[in-house]
């Protein structure tokens, strides 16, 4: 039995239709038992997102954006957020549009970037899933300052710092972004071993 058996979905009512689609869902959903049971959810539909990890092997460092989040000054988190590259995929390829937000938020131009996996971020209640990818930069490939799209609220800072620091920066909680985690935990195992 597939998921697509085990539920029927009843209504999809639109909360919201700005920055993001937020809708109430109602749907029937098959237990183990066989017994339906009826269920209701908001979900937030962002669609897909890109996020990269610009890195240097033979310098150990990495490249990271700083910025503004107000989701998490509404928490109380009282800081810029320090995060990996990202951005919303808005009907583009993955890789295509990780390319355009690197050059876009740090300024670098990346020949090759690789996938590492996919993942979803908060499937309880959101459609987004990431697709991660690494990629090697020399200096030589910075075209521009970066910072963002102003005309977008983006005002970025650029960090370049060494691996071990940005890990350290995860313990001391001052790296505090899941998916900016990910992606410095996979570096640590997988490139900088």
């Amino acid at each position: 039995m597939t998921i697509s058996d085990r539920i029927r979905v009843k209504s999809i009512r639109p909360l919201s239709d700005g920055h993001f689609k937020l809708n109430a869902v109602t749907f029937d959903w098959r237990r183990d038992d066989g017994q339906w049971q009826t269920q209701s959810r908001e979900v937030l539909d962002r669609g897909g997102a890109a996020v990269l990890l610009p890195y240097n092997l033979a310098r150990r460092t990495v490249v990271l954006v700083k910025q503004f989040r107000y989701p998490a000054y509404a928490t109380g988190y009282d800081d810029l957020l320090i995060e990996a590259v990202a951005g919303l995929l808005d009907n583009a390829a993955p890789e295509e549009r990780i390319r355009l937000e690197a050059e876009e938020e740090t300024g670098y131009r990346l020949h090759e970037v690789r996938k590492i996996f996919e993942a979803f971020m908060s499937p309880g209640a959101f459609t987004e899933k990431g697709h991660f990818f690494v990629a090697e930069y020399e200096p030589s490939m910075r075209v521009s300052a970066g910072g963002g799209l102003a005309h977008e609220g983006e005002e970025i800072e650029v960090l370049e710092l060494p691996v071990d620091e940005a890990l350290a920066m995860i313990e001391g909680g001052r790296i505090v972004d899941a998916k900016t985690i990910m992606l410095l935990q996979h570096a640590a195992l997988k490139i900088f071993k």
